[in-house]
C-alpha cells in the first residue's frame, strides 16, 4: 500500500506530495458489484435513476442499503455520483429559475454582482445563500423544489440525519471560462499556508464534514461546461496540500471527466474530490446550477459564546500587554485563540465576500491587526461592529 509523505511528521507539505502516488490512486476503476443499484458508470462515475429507486427509498431497509452504497462511493469509491431525475418536478425548477433570475437582476442593480471562489469575478452570475433567498421570495416554489427524497438520501448517506443545507446558484454564460482544479470546503477554502498548519488527521476529517452537490436547472451538454471531475482523487490524503501544484493541476486537466446532465438531475461528490466547473463553449446555453453545500449537524460548538463582548472587554488588557511587550509570540497566539472566532464561516457572503482570497478576515485576525496597529478601543469597537454587521444573516 502506498504511504503518503508528510513533513514534518503528522503534517502535509505541498513539496512532498508525489504525483506518482496520486496517479496510482486515480487509475482505479469502478467495480460494478459495489454499485448494484446504479444504471451504469460512464467514465467511472456511477449513475442512478431516482425514479427507479423511488420504492426502495420509501422502504426503511432498502433506503439504508442505498445510504450505505452511496457512502462507500463517496468515501472509498469514485468519490462522485449522478442522480438522474433527482428533482422530478420540472415546473418547480423552472419557477425557481425565474425567481433566481429576478434575484440576480435585483442584486446586480443593487450590488453590482458577487465575487466567486476559484473564478474571476464577473465571469458568471452568483447568488450567495440561494436557499434563504428562494424561501423568502417564492415559498411555495421552495417547498416543491426541495421535496426530493433522493436529494435527502444523498445528504444523509454522507452526513447522517439532521444535516444543515445551504446553497449557492452559479449561472455561467456562453464564453464563461473554466475554474481551476481545486478541493472544497473546509480546508479547500483556506490558503496553502493555513491549510498546512492543520495536522494530517484534520485533513482526513474535513471532507467528512460536508457534501458537495448541484441541481441542474437546464440541460447541460458537454459544450456548456458541466463540472469536471477526477474520480478517486479524494483518496489522496495530502490532496489539500497538493491541489494548487502545477503538476497536479496539469494531470487533472489531462485526465478529468465530464458527464452531461439534464434538467432535474443532481450530482454529488466528496469535497476532497479534485473538480472544477467547465468552460461554457456553447453559443446559447446559460448554464444554471444550484450548488448544494451541505454540512454535518456536528459542526458546531457545545456552548453559545458572545465573542464580540469578550473581545471588547479584554481589548484594554490586551492592548496593555501588547504595548508592554510582555507576551511572547506564542503567548499572544494562545490568548487570542481563547478569545476570538478564528474561522471565517459561516458568514453573509453578499456583504462579507472572499475578495482577494478564499475567505473573509476572521474576528481573530481583526483583533490581532488592531492590536498590532495600536488602535484605540473606540476604533476597534467600530471595526468589530462593522465586521459583525457584514457577517449578519440579515441583508
Amino acid at each position: 500500500m502506498l504511504k503518503s509523505n508528510t513533513h514534518p511528521a503528522g503534517y502535509y507539505d505541498a513539496d512532498t506530495c508525489r504525483l506518482e502516488e496520486f496517479e496510482e490512486l486515480v487509475s482505479r476503476e469502478v467495480i460494478a458489484e459495489e454499485i448494484p443499484h446504479a444504471i451504469g458508470a460512464p467514465k467511472h462515475v456511477p449513475v442512478y435513476d431516482a425514479f427507479q429507486l423511488k420504492n426502495t427509498l420509501s422502504d426503511p431497509t432498502g433506503r439504508r442499503t442505498i445510504l450505505s452504497e452511496w457512502a462507500r462511493i463517496l468515501h472509498s469509491g469514485a468519490g462522485c455520483f449522478v442522480l438522474k431525475g433527482a428533482c422530478p418536478d420540472l415546473e418547480a425548477i423552472d419557477a425557481a429559475t425565474d425567481a433566481y433570475d429576478q434575484i440576480i437582476a435585483e442584486e446586480k442593480e443593487e450590488l453590482g454582482g458577487g465575487a466567486d471562489h476559484f473564478a474571476a469575478a464577473g465571469a458568471n452570475d452568483r447568488i450567495w445563500n440561494s436557499l434563504q433567498k428562494l424561501a423568502l421570495k417564492a415559498p411555495e416554489t421552495f417547498v416543491r423544489y426541495f421535496a426530493c427524497p433522493a436529494i435527502d438520501t444523498a445528504c444523509e448517506a454522507w452526513l447522517g440525519p439532521n444535516y444543515q443545507m445551504t446553497a449557492q446558484v452559479n449561472l455561467v454564460h456562453p464564453g464563461g471560462k473554466a475554474q481551476q482544479a481545486h478541493r472544497d470546503y473546509h480546508l479547500g477554502f483556506q490558503t496553502a499556508e493555513i491549510s498546512a498548519t492543520y495536522p494530517a488527521h484534520v485533513h482526513d476529517l474535513s471532507p467528512l464534514m460536508t457534501l458537495q452537490g448541484g441541481i441542474a436547472h437546464c440541460d447541460i451538454p458537454i459544450e456548456s461546461g458541466p463540472t469536471k471531475l477526477l474520480p478517486f482523487s479524494q483518496l489522496y490524503r495530502p490532496g489539500y496540500a497538493a491541489w494548487r501544484r502545477d503538476d497536479f493541476r496539469a494531470y487533472f486537466e489531462k485526465h478529468h471527466v465530464q458527464l452531461p446532465l439534464e434538467k432535474g438531475d443532481a450530482m454529488f461528490f466528496s469535497p476532497a474530490l479534485f473538480h472544477a466547473a467547465g468552460e461554457n463553449t456553447s453559443a446559447d446555453i446559460h448554464r444554471m446550477v444550484n450548488l448544494l453545500q451541505v454540512s454535518s449537524a456536528f459542526g458546531r460548538a457545545m456552548e453559545t459564546i458572545d465573542r464580540d463582548a469578550m473581545c471588547l472587554a479584554l481589548y484594554p488588557a490586551l492592548a496593555d500587554a501588547w504595548a508592554s511587550d510582555r507576551l511572547s509570540i506564542g503567548q499572544r497566539q494562545a490568548v487570542l485563540s481563547s478569545i476570538a472566532e478564528g474561522y471565517s464561516f459561516p458568514t453573509n457572503l453578499d456583504r462579507d465576500p472572499p475578495v482577494g482570497g478564499l475567505a473573509p478576515e476572521t474576528q481573530k485576525a481583526l483583533l490581532h491587526r488592531c492590536l498590532d496597529d495600536n488602535a484605540s478601543i473606540d476604533a476597534f469597537r467600530q471595526a468589530l461592529a462593522a465586521q459583525a454587521d457584514r457577517r449578519s444573516a440579515s441583508s
